[in-house]
């Protein structure tokens, strides 16, 4: 018998950011949420996390932006978004007609704009930023600020001397030692980290022999990244005292309940919004069904229980 989502059960806290369920919306495949109201009650997931938002309207890549792949897709959006200031005045209003936080993606190219972004953003009805740090420093000579400790430091660093709102950290799989990038945010005062954002990747049309995607590369996501993600998910979460929000490739509870285990409190679905948009929702019911069976009384009981015995995620569970 399936159980209320509202049971309490599915209840997570991440960082003073209370959610009803585990699940939230990976930035980019979701829109703003109101593009999927169709199709999906928004207050029965645990928050909107909204598609990308900067200073200024980004008109996005040229050519093709996305192609299918072996267990998942390569996308090139290139950030295409209205601006920040047309999300306060006209998607913002929409969104706080429903009872779930709003969590929204921020970028810049510079640390400057980071804090104006985020400053502009310190207003009612945004409940968190999640910084998305995988974007080339225009004034450093395009080193993207997710590769290298220091710049991602001087972004949350820059986010949360502007702002009230909690903030997340989302950290790059690109990199050699993601344990490095998790502790360096962590120091900066990142409130919480989600992991992990896209892969990269290409794919070439051997007809044309030319390269697919207008911008030659694009980030891989679906199942096909989901171990990578999950690895990096257990390794972070054995050495941050911060919760996380774990992503990558997640199509079914079974592989949610994976993040869990690693020691995430909270996961976000992407790429299958795209096939099943009520997917948020399947989710949590399955992630009810699993609790019953083992006998597990709350989430809270389950994150981390695959990790060794006496690490770091045990001091994270008395926090929250």
């Amino acid at each position: 018998m399936v159980k209320a989502l509202y049971d309490g059960r599915l209840a997570t806290n991440i960082a003073g950011l209370k959610m009803k369920t585990p699940i939230t919306t990976a930035s980019g495949t979701f829109g703003f949420g109101l593009e999927f109201t169709d199709f999906l009650d928004l207050e029965k997931v645990g928050a909107v996390t909204v598609k990308g938002t900067s200073l200024e309207p980004q008109p996005g890549n040229k050519g093709q932006r996305a192609v299918e792949t072996p267990s998942g897709m390569l996308n090139s959006i290139g950030l295409e978004n209205p601006g920040v200031d047309y999300f306060l005045e006209t998607t913002l209003p929409q969104l706080r007609q429903y009872d779930v936080p709003v969590i929204v993606n921020i970028y810049a190219h510079s640390y400057e704009d980071y804090g104006k972004v985020a400053k502009k953003l310190d207003v009612e009805g945004v409940d968190a930023l999640e910084i998305n740090i995988s974007c080339p420093n225009v004034k450093e000579g395009g080193l993207v600020f997710g590769t290298c400790p220091d710049s991602a430091a001087e972004v949350v660093k820059a986010v949360k001397s502007n702002t009230s709102k909690m903030v997340i950290t989302k950290l790059s799989p690109n990199v050699t030692d993601i344990v490095a990038m998790a502790q360096a945010v962590e120091a900066a005062g990142t409130d919480a980290i989600s992991l992990i954002n896209t892969l990269i990747g290409m794919k070439i049309d051997i007809d044309r022999q030319k390269p697919v995607l207008g911008n030659v590369i694009g980030g891989l996501s679906g199942p096909a990244v989901r171990p990578v993600a999950v690895r990096m998910c257990y390794q972070v979460a054995q050495n941050v005292h911060v919760p996380i929000i774990g992503m990558g490739g997640i199509m079914t509870a079974e592989d949610a309940i994976e993040f869990f285990l690693a020691g995430a409190s909270a996961v976000a679905v992407g790429t299958v919004n795209f096939t099943n948009p009520c997917i948020a929702e399947t989710i949590s019911h399955g992630i009810l069904e699993y609790m019953d069976k083992h006998g597990i009384k709350k989430l809270k009981d389950m994150i981390g229980l695959a990790l060794p015995e006496g690490k770091i995620h045990l001091k994270r569970a008395v926090k929250r």
